[in-house]
């Protein structure tokens, strides 16, 4: 089998910043807003391309005041945002170890925070070569990430699987030669590995 290289948020522990939104504002759809048009994609990105969480946190503050509060949260509460595990990708993850083959990691991921969730999560333990976005300065799906990580582990793009739920990643992971898989659930990725 291909090296199999994994996306961790979604895929092995759920990142789901929307669940202390939901409960700060009282509603998921002013949740939803708020990650959409003030802490949106772009500005996440910032951060875990390696930009501090506080300078972005002050910068973002100065375009929305009024979203002082809640803005905060996403440096004071980030613990919160992180709710578990992914089901059954544990006893997965352990199972493709025993079996012999070889796991890598590739996330986004600021280099402030990364460190403690691999220490609070045992899935993150599993896999001890990895590339974090916030410590190269650059996310994915920019294709300069994958480069990073197949050649400090000196791997070939055709001999590796990469698996991650947003389908751009996806879709940049084949551009570069490998094969991609769409991560919905650790049941639908085991059938997909033919396991």
């Amino acid at each position: 089998m291909a090296n199999l290289i994994f996306d961790f948020g979604n895929v092995l522990v759920r990142w789901q910043p929307e669940a202390v939104y939901a409960q700060h504002f009282g509603s998921d759809a002013r949740a939803w807003w708020f990650l959409r048009h003030v802490a949106d994609s772009q500005w996440r990105g910032r951060i875990d391309a390696g930009e501090r969480t506080s300078d972005c946190i002050a910068e973002l503050t100065s375009r929305f005041p009024d979203q002082a509060e809640a803005i905060s949260l996403y440096q004071s509460h980030w613990e919160e945002m992180l709710t578990g595990e992914v089901e059954g990708m544990h006893a997965l993850l352990e199972e493709l170890i025993a079996a012999g083959h070889q796991l890598y990691g590739l996330t986004n991921w600021s280099m402030e925070t990364f460190p403690q969730a691999r220490q609070r999560f045992g899935i993150l333990q599993l896999i001890d070569r990895y590339v974090v976005s916030g410590a190269e300065g650059c996310i994915k799906p920019d294709p300069r990430l994958f480069h990073i990580l197949l050649n400090r582990f000196g791997l070939q793009a055709t001999e590796c699987t990469f698996i991650d739920d947003n389908e751009a990643n996806v879709s940049a992971a084949r551009q570069l030669g490998m094969q991609g898989i769409v991560f919905t659930s650790a049941d639908a990725l085991r059938q997909q590995l033919h396991l």
